[in-house]
């Protein structure tokens, strides 16, 4: 993980207000009164007039890169791989398997394994004594683990080498240990170290006595890990490379050089946390609060800067991936992380990485941190699962988002807490997103699409505040209070109509979302 590791919310949330035709002039402006048609969807809508504060003009131009399939992936530690999946490879936990593949219907999913444990981790070969610094080792089991996992998901998978240890024997019989035991099919590439950019500024680990021992000097830099990366690269089986695995984003200024060095690396890869727990104090911009993770510069900021790297990658053929994300660095804030703001926060951020031209996203999640998406428990003989909020965020991403999908263009107007984004899928259905990160208000929505449709649909995305950590729906459905399955229980609600001239009102409750979708057949 990066770094190693009330606000009132303003009266009861109104749910499922309407999504209704929109009679009258055009939708020019940010405040639109208008008096709403009869042929309301929610029966919970009150006749009069609906005031609009906000106006979204979705344009048919498309932007960007089409989003990539196995986009929405995870990204977990080497020892939450038996701790989600289970100790016997011949009885992978079915609830986390549904739950990865939930996150890519259709697709080969991207599992990444690593994290601060890439460099703490290691195959205890003959020949070669434990660096005090490694931590986990790798078994027969856990490999038989992990290749059973990848089976039943058909994931790809990135997996994490270590690095820091400094001994090249170590990386070279790890690497032979992952390839052999899990299969090069499985593996999309190798990730060598975590991270290294905090080599010389984060002890490696402490010894016995408390004095910090550090894996490289403070000097170290990209260009000493490059010397390093090729020099392991000769030892190593001919296999993909994934790097730099750094988390700041100026060490990504020699990204050309790097990569001319590295014939053999095939996926970029960076990793972002907008906010930390460890080395930020009260009244910082980046100190873990819901107001802060809800604020444009931990969402759409976090993906200032990727396009210029993401282009780079491009330009050579190599696949550009934040391998690995959340909310708040060093696991996550009690109160922050684990609240519905953060599948807010995930839904509005997954939007701007895909926009900025990067091939996917990885979201950390492991055992013990507040950010984690799920925990897990033995029941007899089968598995449950309670679902955390932010999981909700990422599946209504995959929704909104389908492989091939193309970002279209648009205008907006009215409050800035209310967020936009709109897909065209390669079978032509427009899906608009729209998320109300006010906690306190709700904010009506003019929205005009591009073009008439037979059908719209409206599905929402709510809870009871920003706060809650139960109570999250995604189109009525729900995990509840555990899963034995990883699907959301109760039918899929969605509100339907004929539409008429491609005009509409969206009531946006506070803290909340929605999801239009624009068909030309009938869903």
């Amino acid at each position: 993980m990066t770094l190693r590791d009330r606000l009132c919310g303003g009266g009861r949330v109104r749910r499922g207000l309407a999504l209704s035709a929109f009679v009258g002039a055009g939708l020019a402006g940010a405040a639109i009164a208008g008096t709403v048609a009869a042929d309301r969807l929610d029966d919970t809508a009150r006749a009069g007039v609906l005031r609009a504060d906000v106006s979204v003009n979705v344009g048919r131009a498309v932007l960007g890169r089409p989003v990539s399939a196995g986009f929405v992936g995870l990204s977990i530690e080497y020892p939450a791989v038996t701790a989600y999946a289970g100790s016997d490879p011949s009885a992978i936990n079915p609830v986390f398997e549904q739950l990865v593949r939930n996150l890519a219907p259709n697709q080969r999913p991207v599992l990444r394994i690593g994290g601060d444990s890439t460099d703490r981790t290691w195959w205890p070969a003959s020949r070669l004594i434990r660096p005090l610094g490694v931590k986990y080792s790798i078994s027969s089991r856990w490999l038989a683990v992990t290749r059973a996992l990848a089976g039943g998901t058909a994931a790809r998978l990135i997996l994490g080498v270590n690095l820091e240890a400094n001994q090249p024997a170590i990386a070279v019989a790890e690497t032979r240990a992952l390839l052999s035991g899990i299969g090069a099919r499985s593996v999309l590439a190798l990730e060598i170290g975590n991270e290294p950019n905090w080599y010389g500024t984060l002890p490696w680990y402490r010894k016995s006595s408390g004095r910090q021992v550090f894996g490289r000097s403070r000097a170290y830099d990209l260009r000493a890990f490059t010397a390093e990366f090729l020099a392991l690269r000769k030892h190593l089986p001919r296999v993909a490379l994934a790097g730099p695995t750094v988390g700041a984003l100026p060490w990504l200024e020699n990204l050309r050089t790097f990569l001319a060095a590295e014939p053999t690396l095939r996926v970029v890869t960076l990793h972002r946390y907008p906010l930390n727990r460890c080395f930020t104090t009260r009244g910082s911009p980046k100190y873990p609060t819901v107001a802060n993770m809800l604020s444009a510069s931990a969402s759409r900021g976090l993906a200032t800067g990727i396009a210029r790297y993401a282009e780079i990658a491009h330009q050579r053929g190599d696949v550009f991936r934040v391998d690995e994300m959340n909310s708040v660095a060093c696991g996550g804030k009690a109160g922050v992380s684990d609240t519905f703001a953060s599948a807010l926060w995930a839904l509005d951020t997954l939007f701007a990485i895909a926009r900025s031209g990067a091939d996917g996203v990885n979201v950390h999640t492991f055992p013990g941190a507040r950010y984690g998406l799920f925990t897990f428990r033995r029941v007899g003989t089968g598995w449950s699962a309670f679902v955390r909020p932010e999981y909700y965020g990422l599946l209504m991403f995959a929704q909104a988002a389908p492989p091939g999908a193309r970002l279209l263009s648009m205008t907006r107007t009215g409050s800035p807490e209310v967020r936009a984004w709109a897909t065209r899928a390669p079978d032509g259905r427009i899906r608009l997103v729209l998320i109300n990160d006010d906690v306190r208000h709700s904010h009506v929505v003019s929205v005009r699409l591009p073009e008439r449709a037979s059908t719209v649909t409206l599905e929402r995305l709510t809870a009871p505040s920003a706060w809650a950590r139960t109570g999250v729906a995604l189109g009525n459905q729900t995990f509840g209070a555990q899963t034995r399955t990883g699907t959301p229980a109760r039918a899929r609600l969605t509100q339907v109509r004929t539409a008429g001239r491609g005009e509409y009102l969206v009531t946006l409750p506070a803290a909340s979302a929605a999801m239009v979708t624009a068909s030309s057949t009938p869903q």
